[in-house]
């Protein structure tokens, strides 16, 4: 959970930059470490053959306990560094370093390494760890302590309990109980014993607090804690926050916020042992998922994902096939254009901005030269040109003769630069949202049971890389692969090398197809469809001898034919366009109604209407203007 924190005091503020600052270059020296030694450990090869790998690691301190010796050492002879940063805290930011030189050194369950280790860029490093807490051990101390209690916070911002939550603006930052507390332990005279009372006992306002560092001299590290309280986020709050016994690890993070002091807003990302949250919605989602007994096949593709599934027992009875098109309406492109051609602005006056403080750096362009001539022409005085728009000067083999790194920046620059890495990432996380949303409408219409071909979309960027920005493929089957294994169903991968989903038709015929061809036509059955929505209903139809190796799957056209024969028509039409009726299921008097059997061959066999985005849907709805009256739906309209 992210627990944004109220720091409002400029000497917390300042603290906080000095000790990320420290971390900074802590991580940024072990870095540099683990390549050179990662460098040195593959040139080695003749040594690696002769007396092992693992021998070559030890001698090269290519593990964790000799990363964080390494860490020790830096903070050790840095010595302004052991003002700000503790060992603790440089143990765990080693375990970070090494995280990444293991994946390197190390092929995971696919069978594929990590690129080479590379150093990070100070605007990059936004986080750093925590350590765990013991569950074992009474009051031993993390480096980064939640304090408080979620009852007594509620009770500090809502008045004794008397109205809701409303925090401050600038929240106080609470402190140490004052007084003593009893032990639980009787003394030699039989008196109850007594210590004085620390941040364990207290549990008023939620705070991060960073203890014992060096800078102790100037007190504890006090962050307040700004819980969110926005319509439908207490019952999150309460899944996180109730119960102290799940607290488990704290990270104190920063990230980009061009109107915070500093221009960082930190945060805390708490986790706890147990599940994540969610809602009661998402929840009755994936139980009628996980209810559903279809099997479907998924084909992700540069400018769509389509989606085919069939009941498990291929009787007609149980229902039909039914198939879905994800793809980028007009409103959603509408939006992405207008987004590209804002971050171009950005991009051009940042480099006005940097044109303009460096000016020694920069030639003239064409049009000033020419007026510059001109104006020599005619005798003329020179004028000065304070954005020059030619080349950046540079040697004889284009390498600019001084580094980006050294230019002088502005602070129109800076903040234009924190706001556009702002602005990035708030695309980011509503691509994550609208990826999670879409592979719930998924499940909830065909099932957790899924194949989709194993491809590496890796290699679709370097032909299509604008496009799969915008229509995020592999985002999409990455959190459908998640849905499925929360409605307890699977996605199973599959080569494209021994299925070939894309030259085979449902009757077991090879049909060869480029790729400028996007419709399929087979010769022998006759059948017509689109190219992407027949690959979908052959995956469903793909056999694997083990589920984990893709390798091992096989095409059943026995089952594929058999499929085409029973469902006939029904089939085509499926393959012809988009069935589903709405993935979004129907909200009813509040709650999630997922549409029965009857409705969903009503929704098919209607008309078709274009296929609008859930902004579209809600500006079309009939808003009968009634209190307390939920807007309906329109029977006939999908989200895609």
């Amino acid at each position: 959970m992210v627990l944004p924190l109220a720091v409002t005091d400029p000497a917390d503020l300042a603290r906080l930059g000095r000790l990320f600052g420290a971390m900074w270059t802590v991580k940024r020296a072990v870095q540099r470490d683990a390549r050179a030694r990662v460098d040195a450990y593959w040139a080695a090869y003749r040594e690696r053959t002769e007396q092992g790998a693992k021998t070559v690691r030890q001698r090269l301190g290519l593990s964790r306990e000799a990363l964080e010796r390494c860490a020790y050492k830096h903070l050790e002879d840095s010595g302004h560094l052991m003002h700000h940063a503790s060992k603790a805290l440089a143990m765990h930011m080693a375990d970070e370093v090494w995280n990444g030189v293991q994946r390197h050194l190390f092929a995971g369950n696919s069978g594929r390494r990590h690129g080479r280790p590379r150093v990070g860029r100070w605007h990059d490093f936004t986080r750093i760890p925590g350590r765990a807490r013991s569950h074992t051990a009474e009051k031993k101390w993390e480096t980064f302590r939640l304090v408080g209690s979620l009852h007594g916070h509620a009770l500090a911002y809502s008045g004794g309990g008397r109205h809701e939550v409303r925090q401050p603006r600038r929240m106080p930052k609470p402190s140490v109980p004052a007084g003593t507390v009893p032990t639980g332990k009787a003394t030699a005279s039989g008196r109850p014993g007594m210590r004085k009372a620390t941040w364990w006992d207290h549990a008023g306002p939620l705070a991060v607090v960073f203890a014992g560092g060096p800078d102790s001299a100037r007190g504890d590290l006090v962050l307040p804690v700004r819980v969110p309280q926005g319509p439908g986020q207490w019952a999150r709050v309460e899944h996180f926050l109730a119960d102290l016994g799940r607290w488990h690890k704290v990270d104190l993070v920063r990230r980009r916020k061009a109107s915070a002091p500093g221009g960082w807003a930190y945060e805390a990302h708490l986790m706890v042992l147990g599940p994540g949250y969610a809602s009661p919605a998402v929840r009755r989602m994936r139980r009628h998922a996980a209810e559903l007994d279809r099997v479907g096949g998924v084909d992700g593709n540069v400018s769509n994902l389509s989606v085919v599934s069939f009941p498990a027992g291929l009787d007609p009875d149980q229902g039909a096939p039914m198939s879905s098109e994800i793809v980028l309406t007009g409103a959603e492109k509408a939006r992405l254009e207008k987004a590209a051609m804002k971050r171009r602005g950005r991009a051009r006056a940042l480099d006005r901005s940097r044109r303009a403080t460096n000016t020694a750096q920069y030639g003239l362009s064409k049009r000033q030269r020419f007026r510059a001539e001109q104006r020599a022409a005619k005798g003329l005085p020179e004028k000065t040109v304070t954005v020059p728009g030619g080349a950046r000067a540079a040697r004889t083999d284009r390498v600019p003769k001084q580094a980006y790194r050294h230019d002088r920046l502005s602070n129109v620059y800076q903040d234009m630069r924190a706001r556009q890495s702002e602005n990035a990432a708030s695309a980011a996380e509503y691509r994550r949202h609208r990826a999670r949303s879409v592979a719930r409408e998924i499940i909830i219409a065909h099932g957790p049971v899924l194949v989709v071909e194993d491809c590496d979309i890796r290699t679709w960027y370097r032909l299509w890389g604008k496009r799969l920005s915008q229509t995020t493929p592999g985002m999409l089957i990455s959190a459908l692969d998640v849905e499925c294994r929360a409605a307890d169903g699977r996605i199973v991968r599959a080569s494209t090398w021994s299925t070939a989903l894309s030259q085979h038709c449902l009757c077991g015929e090879r049909v060869h197809k480029t790729l400028r061809d996007r419709e399929h036509r087979c010769a022998a059955c006759g059948l017509a469809g689109k190219r992407d929505l027949v690959s979908a209903a052959l995956a469903a139809f793909v056999r694997l001898t083990d589920t984990d190796d893709p390798t091992t799957a096989y095409l059943d056209t026995v089952m594929s034919r058999h499929a085409q024969i029973m469902y006939g028509e029904g089939l085509e039409e499926a393959l012809r366009e988009s069935t589903t009726p709405s993935p979004k299921p129907v909200r009813r008097s509040g709650r999630v109604a997922v549409p029965s059997q009857r409705e969903t061959s009503a929704h098919r066999t209607a008309a078709r209407r274009p296929r609008a985005t859930p902004d579209e849907t809600r500006s079309m709805r009939d808003h009968t203007g009634k209190p307390g009256h939920r807007p309906g739906r329109d029977p006939q309209l999908a989200l895609w």
